[in-house]
């Protein structure tokens, strides 16, 4: 997804009608934007009241007419204002709104406003309300006046940092060239308790997550390839350990 087109796809995820890569960048997107954020749930609840006003059972094909039919409807950059020094603002309002005008009045001219955009609709909120949490508490993390960094080179060259804050009592893991991982198999994070090593979350495609937890007295850090969902004790080799800054 292009830069310029980072702020537009709003209503079309409201919708659940972006692909999974498209979806991946722009919730990523929604973690440093507020308004973004903020006309997702705006979209997405005048989806929800729109899908249940109208229980009835979809005609068969309909999801994919209408996925087609939106094809048409042009998707803008957001208005930068003259003057704006490079900083660009969010046109509210407008096209979201079409976007999501045309789906529901393809949905109408299909048959009815489909159950499953009820159903899409309350998901993509919670994963944007999501996002945006999971946003601001690593923003706490790296600002806290105690945060403290370590770093270290994982096995493969990738490079591995941990902020940690013990007043937030929370710790942010950041990494670079991770290789990508075969089907079914994922990156876990790990807390050093002393020689226990406690599940701390799993890695995210863009390398940077709040580690699941608090810090509390632990000591050290690591990470593990382990099956997809994690595992509740290591079942590999680490790929990296490093000591946490006291």
């Amino acid at each position: 997804m292009s830069e310029e087109h980072l702020h537009a796809p709003t209503g079309a995820y409201a919708l659940n009608a972006l692909p999974d890569d498209e979806r991946e960048a722009f919730e990523r997107h929604l973690r440093d934007c507020p308004a973004c954020a903020q006309e997702v749930r705006e979209l997405t609840a005048t989806a929800a009241r729109l899908g249940s006003a109208m229980a009835a059972p979809p005609p068969d094909g309909m999801k994919s007419q209408v996925m087609e039919r939106i094809r048409g409807v042009r998707q803008l950059p957001p208005h930068a204002p003259p003057g704006a020094g490079g900083l660009v603002t969010v046109r509210r309002g407008r096209l979201p709104h079409l976007l999501l005008a045309a789906c529901v009045a393809a949905a109408v001219g299909l048959g009815g406003v489909a159950t499953w955009q009820f159903q899409e609709a309350r998901q993509a909120e919670r994963r944007a309300e999501q996002a945006q949490r999971e946003g601001e508490e690593l923003a706490r993390v790296l600002a806290a006046a105690d945060a403290r960094t370590v770093s270290g080179t994982a096995k493969g060259g990738a490079r591995a940092t941990v902020v940690v804050s013990r007043d937030e009592d929370r710790a942010v893991f950041l990494a670079a060239g991770l290789p990508e991982l075969p089907a079914g198999k994922t990156y876990q994070l790990w807390f050093d308790d002393g020689g226990r090593m406690r599940p701390a979350g799993l890695v995210g495609e863009d390398g940077a997550v709040v580690m699941e937890g608090g810090v509390r007295r632990a000591t050290g850090m690591g990470v593990t390839v382990e099956p997809a969902g994690g595992s509740p004790q290591p079942t590999s080799t680490p790929l990296v350990l490093m000591p946490l800054p006291a």
